[in-house]
């Protein structure tokens, strides 16, 4: 009887969902519905209230780390799984749809278009983003996962991602999961190693961005790029 009315409230809620979106659902509904698909007989409303009492929030489930998730009871290795799955094809698609051929005029234009890139991420990153002459965006390169510093970075893999695609103008940008967006002394002195490794080969360094929790600051207008 109690499998019969799981998958009566199952169904409720699938029909739901085709009927008015994910909109009308609350975070406990969201995270119920999707979770039926990694578990197929549990009760997992409790399991979605495990999750944002464990994490806080439903932003702190979604970008909750797979050995973070795996500590909630009831949450094995397929509902861990799927729950980073789900963010990471999100950030991907976020990024993806970033606008190749848009042009950056200043900072602002950089800080908002680079955003989707370090979007629900779990992890530091940094990115590469090339340019033609007039500032349009030839493309966005990953370049690395797991570090924010620009240290441990391969100048000479940069330079070559550079020259084939012919870029003219480039910008940095890399996050900081711990809620401060600013640059290191190391992520400072590296930059202004490439900066000028780069102007050697004609291409400019046009700034290096550091974004975290939804915002972003300029190396450039804070006065570092003086100092190369």
């Amino acid at each position: 009887m109690s499998g019969n009315v799981h998958e009566g409230h199952r169904a409720r809620l699938k029909e739901k969902y085709r009927k008015h979106g994910l909109e009308s659902f609350t975070d406990i509904e969201a995270l119920e519905l999707l979770l039926f698909f990694a578990i197929p007989r549990a009760n997992t409303n409790e399991l979605a209230h495990a999750l944002l009492k464990r994490f806080h929030d439903y932003r702190g489930v979604m970008e909750a780390k797979y050995d973070e998730l795996r500590q909630v009871p009831g949450i094995g290795e397929s509902a861990s799984t799927l729950l980073r799955l789900v963010t990471d094809l999100n950030g991907r698609y976020q990024r993806s749809a970033s606008t190749r051929g848009t042009r950056i005029r200043n900072c602002g234009d950089a800080g908002e278009f680079l955003m989707p890139q370090f979007e629900y991420r779990a992890e530091e990153c940094s990115v590469l983003l090339c340019m033609d002459p007039a500032g349009r965006v030839i493309d966005c390169h990953l370049l690395a996962e797991g570090t924010s510093s620009m240290v441990g970075l391969d100048a000479r893999e940069i330079v070559e991602i550079v020259l084939r695609d012919k870029a003219a103008r480039v910008i940095l940008a890399h996050n900081h999961v711990s809620g401060v967006a600013l640059p290191s002394t190391a992520d400072v002195d590296a930059t202004g190693r490439l900066y000028r490794m780069l102007q050697m080969i004609g291409v400019e360094l046009v700034d290096h961005l550091v974004f975290s929790d939804g915002d972003f600051v300029s190396m450039r207008e804070s006065g570092h790029f003086a100092k190369f």
